[in-house]
């Protein structure tokens, strides 16, 4: 689960970290006493969507010469201008995709005097098996740049869980981000600081893009991007109260009701399996036969009925898909349920695209016999390679 900018700062705020003043907004008749409560001269306006690259990005309903998603404004009626001009529009960035994010939320910022612009992230490093601090010293908006072209420059730092940030963990990054004097100090404290809320609130990412030095040596977290762990979410009501649905897409919005792995993505052929792995796979085939998969949909090993009729439906309702692919290697899974739900979304919503079946494993004559006496225009496959020709064939016309 991903939450917004003023979300994560207000977080490791409460943690003890350095943020600046600013207030969010949600109407463009707002932002003129969010401006009065920051310090100012200097104000920034900043678009609150879940994808990075902001400063970067273009609306789509202004000029291509207009001003991106994050702008600096040095009057109150700069930033009332900016406001009316940012919110309810579509912005566009390398990470949205071509559609973009509605901005429905701006973030009012006091400016800060920057002199070094720093990168700091926290991961969960899996060639480890530890968290990980990821720092360089060329923090902002070309970081994917940096990592491509430069990797030298971004270091790794793994924490050991069982003692935290040590003294010698903070000189490594200190060392690494060329920290000196008071933004030294303030790195060893800053450093424990996110790496607790980091572990605390069952984060899966926290990045800071960028850690300012500032003209006064003084260290502050400019940005935060924050993303949590969806299986931990249960300890965490705090967090989940944060949860913004009109930024997340609304069939993984319904997937989520019923416990399915889904993850919408651009193609359209698709996809019902069980298991990540085989779900992997299967998307793999697809493109490998010159197509793409319209999801990532993994029904789990002991899917019900009602579950699988459940993620036919989310997969029915994206206009994208011109074809399905339903491939199960039935374990705990028994191919006759997943037959028996496959008619049932069937007979309620329709088939208006091919649909190929492969099935394999624990009952599987009993869900092909299913299947084959339903009546429904089903082309049948024998293993996953002749699922992946037929329904790459079948969407292409051929």
């Amino acid at each position: 689960m991903n939450i917004h900018e003023y979300q994560a700062k207000a977080l490791l705020k409460s943690y003890g970290a350095p943020v600046a003043e600013g207030v969010a907004i949600f109407k463009a008749d707002e932002a003129e006493a969010a401006a009065r409560e920051l310090p100012g001269p200097l104000y920034v306006v900043k678009s609150q969507i879940h994808a990075g690259g902001r400063g970067k990005g273009k609306f789509k309903e202004l000029s291509p010469e207009a001003k991106g998603g994050v702008r600096l404004a040095k009057s109150i009626d700069e930033v009332v201008a900016n406001a009316k001009e940012m919110l309810g529009n579509t912005l566009v960035t390398k990470q949205t995709g071509p559609a973009g994010k509605q901005v429905n939320r701006l973030y009012i910022e006091d400016g800060a005097d920057i002199d070094r612009e720093l990168y700091l992230s926290i991961l969960v490093d899996r060639s480890v098996g530890q968290v990980a601090f990821v720092v360089s010293t060329e923090g902002g908006m070309d970081i994917e740049t940096v990592a491509h072209d430069t990797p030298e420059k971004i270091i790794t730092v793994a924490i050991d869980p069982a003692k935290g940030v040590t003294a010698a963990d903070s000189k490594k990054l200190a060392d690494a981000l060329n920290l000196e004097g008071e933004a030294r100090k303030d790195g060893d404290t800053l450093f424990p600081i996110l790496y607790k809320a980091f572990v605390e609130k069952d984060m899966s990412l926290l990045e800071v893009n960028p850690l300012i030095v500032m003209k006064n040596g003084r260290l502050r977290v400019l940005d935060a991007k924050v993303s949590f762990d969806g299986n931990a979410l249960f300890r965490h009501e705090d967090i989940v109260a944060l949860r913004d649905k009109t930024e997340e897409d609304e069939k993984e919005i319904e997937a989520s009701k019923y416990d399915l792995a889904y993850v919408a993505l651009d193609g359209n052929i698709g996809c019902m399996v069980n298991g990540a792995g085989l779900a992997m796979a299967t998307m793999d085939i697809i493109k490998l036969y010159g197509a793409e998969p319209a999801n990532f949909l993994d029904v789990g090993g002991g899917a019900s009925k009602e579950k699988v009729t459940a993620a036919f439906k989310i997969i029915t309702a994206d206009p994208a898909v011109k074809g399905i692919l339903v491939n199960i290697f039935g374990g705990i899974m028994r191919c006759d349920v997943i037959a028996e739900g496959v008619i049932a979304a069937v007979k309620e919503v329709g088939l208006q695209v091919p649909l190929v079946v492969r099935l394999e494993g624990t009952n599987v004559e009993l869900g092909k016999k299913i299947i084959r006496e339903s009546g429904l225009n089903v082309i049948p496959a024998d293993d996953l390679d002749d699922a992946a020709k037929k329904i790459v064939a079948a969407v292409k016309g051929n």
